[in-house]
């Protein structure tokens, strides 16, 4: 399986070829071509998916799976990345899938050697957190509590507890926090053990907050 993962709900965004090991083996490690993009508001995404095809020495053809980073985080870059994996499914019929980017940033933490439980924070706006607490052990992760929305003082309260909150902007309102950033190269190795392929109007952002929707009135006719 050659997969293409963008992954675009942080502040730093990232592109991926990931291929399975040509042995197919079940331990093979997967071949990954990433390329991180820091800094700015606007993702460079096309240049970036270029990017790592030239590295991977792929072509667009070649590619078999779209796999694109649900969130929660930035709605703007999870919308762009939601509409390049259905453009390419459009144009390639390729296969389609979403992923938490919470379970990146589960999987990413488990590589970097955290153990033990750990609390997932990720800006929400509005002084208020996604948060999701996770298990982590060498061989991976279990999720303990479900993502929710928690309040400042919530995660404040944990922060006091004394239990690990990492995130891709912890730090930014939890001193002691720790930075861990979803990425693209995680996400197309989670794809490879995934089969629940969907089609592209399925795909949607991760959104905990309902939905609003303000009809506006019908305009006003003046008489002639």
């Amino acid at each position: 399986m050659k997969i293409l993962a963008l992954e675009f709900s942080s502040p730093q965004r990232s592109v991926a070829i990931v291929q399975s090991a040509p042995s197919g083996g079940a331990h093979a490690a997967p071949s990954v071509s990433e390329v991180i993009e820091t800094g700015g508001r606007a993702t460079k995404a096309i240049g970036m998916i270029e990017e790592a095809l030239r590295d991977a020495q792929l072509e667009r053809e070649q590619i078999e799976c779209v796999a694109v980073g649900l969130g929660p985080g930035s709605y703007a870059g999870i919308r762009a990345g939601i509409a390049f994996a259905q453009g390419w499914q459009l144009a390639r019929n390729v296969k389609l899938l979403g992923v938490s980017s919470v379970e990146c940033i589960a999987e990413q933490a488990c590589a970097d050697g955290l153990i033990g439980p750990i609390n997932i924070v990720i800006d929400a706006q509005r002084y208020e957190f996604y948060l999701g607490q996770y298990s982590l052990a060498g061989n991976g992760w279990t999720e303990l509590q479900p993502l929710r929305l928690a309040t400042l003082p919530e995660v404040q309260q944990i922060e006091r507890a004394g239990q690990t909150l990492i995130g891709p902007e912890a730090t930014k309102w939890f001193p002691g926090a720790r930075i861990v950033l979803p990425r693209a190269a995680v996400l197309g190795q989670l794809g490879l053990r995934r089969n629940d392929f969907l089609s592209g109007e399925k795909l949607e952002p991760i959104y905990l907050r309902e939905t609003t929707f303000v009809k506006a009135p019908p305009p006003r006719i003046i008489p002639s």
